[in-house]
């Protein structure tokens, strides 16, 4: 594809309650109509009952870690696992890492697209952060 750029993530940003993973779920079950091999990341089981069964869930809080490079870590090993996931959502980014190191989140949404184009998988995820106080790597990806 010449002359067009294909993001690999998708950011859904707003502050809580602005209805963010309502949309992430709109679009679990459209990737799971769509018979897409999708994986659902969040820190607790809150999703657990409004995500199709044939959807992976994953509850990070089930390990007793957190951070990014625990992120990277369960992205990487749930890959390795099965070459055949082409979607994974993460709801809830900043609960995930324990905290709001936007740097550390623009470096993360870097690597997510490297490796979403390396190995042609679909990011979305949650951020609870207003727009107006997102960075510009945030926007680029919302």
């Amino acid at each position: 594809m010449t002359g067009s750029v294909v993001n690999m993530v998708k950011v859904i940003l707003g502050l809580k309650g602005s209805g963010k993973t309502k949309q992430l779920i709109d679009l679990v079950h459209k990737a799971a109509q769509e018979d897409r091999y999708a994986v659902c990341i969040e820190k607790d089981a809150k999703l657990r009952f409004n995500i199709p069964t044939k959807v992976r869930h994953v509850c990070t809080s089930d390990y007793g870690q957190k951070g990014i490079d625990f992120l990277k870590g369960l992205i990487c090993g749930l890959h390795a696992g099965n070459y055949d996931i082409t979607d994974i959502f993460i709801d809830g980014l900043f609960k995930i890492v324990d905290g709001g190191d936007t740097g550390a989140v623009d470096e993360f949404l870097q690597w997510l697209d490297k490796i979403g184009t390396q190995e042609n998988i679909n990011f979305t995820l949650t951020l609870s952060i207003d727009a107006a106080d997102a960075t510009e790597v945030m926007k680029k990806y919302a």
